[in-house]
């Protein structure tokens, strides 16, 4: 009766745990009280910069080929090729810098003629201020040209209903090793 007891217990305050995000509380009720505030709101800006860190290969792979076309290993671009990632979100360049978080989500290489991607990601926040909020994306990412630009569609926790624009640049690009380092710089508009 105790290990059950121990389990349901530790469900319990997984579950309270996942209500509330960095003290924001994210239950429907308090969720439905913040938008009946958002009207006097002010709406805020905040700038953001770190480094993507992606593994393609090794024990530490961060993403991974889920889906593919008949012909994304014979095209020059990889047409069609599907990638799920889950990678790692830095202060700086360095493999040892702090990490603040993940990128989350699904890539579609998208052009018979260059390298691009389609990008349907969420960076997932979990140290520091802004623990437990995120900030969604989907774009098209050229990944040839030096400078991308990609719009914000959404967030959560801190970031409820952003809104804003994503400037990268890739810094280490690998294809032997598929290891990725991109450096991010966001513009973000939330309330």
């Amino acid at each position: 009766m105790g290990k059950i007891y121990m389990i349901v217990l530790a469900l319990c305050s997984i579950i309270i745990s996942i209500t509330v995000v960095q003290g924001i509380d994210i239950s429907p009720e308090a969720v439905d009280k913040w938008f009946k505030k958002l009207p006097h709101k002010k709406e805020k800006v905040t700038k953001l910069h770190f480094f993507l860190h992606e593994e393609g290969t090794g024990v530490n792979q961060t993403a991974y080929p889920v889906a593919q076309s008949n012909i994304s290993f014979t095209s020059p671009t990889l047409f069609g090729l599907v990638v799920m990632i889950d990678d790692i979100l830095r202060v700086g360049a360095a493999s040892d810098s702090q990490i603040v978080g993940r990128c989350q989500g699904l890539m579609g290489l998208s052009s018979l003629e260059e390298t691009s991607l389609i990008m349907a990601l969420t960076f997932v926040f979990t140290t520091g201020m802004y623990n437990g909020s995120s900030l969604s994306f989907l774009a098209r990412n050229p990944t040839s040209n030096k400078y991308r630009e990609m719009p914000i569609v959404g967030g959560s926790g801190v970031f409820r209903l952003a809104r804003g624009i994503i400037s990268t640049q890739t810094i280490v690009s690998n294809a032997t090793t598929l290891h990725t380092i991109a450096e991010y710089e966001l513009i973000v508009f939330h309330y």
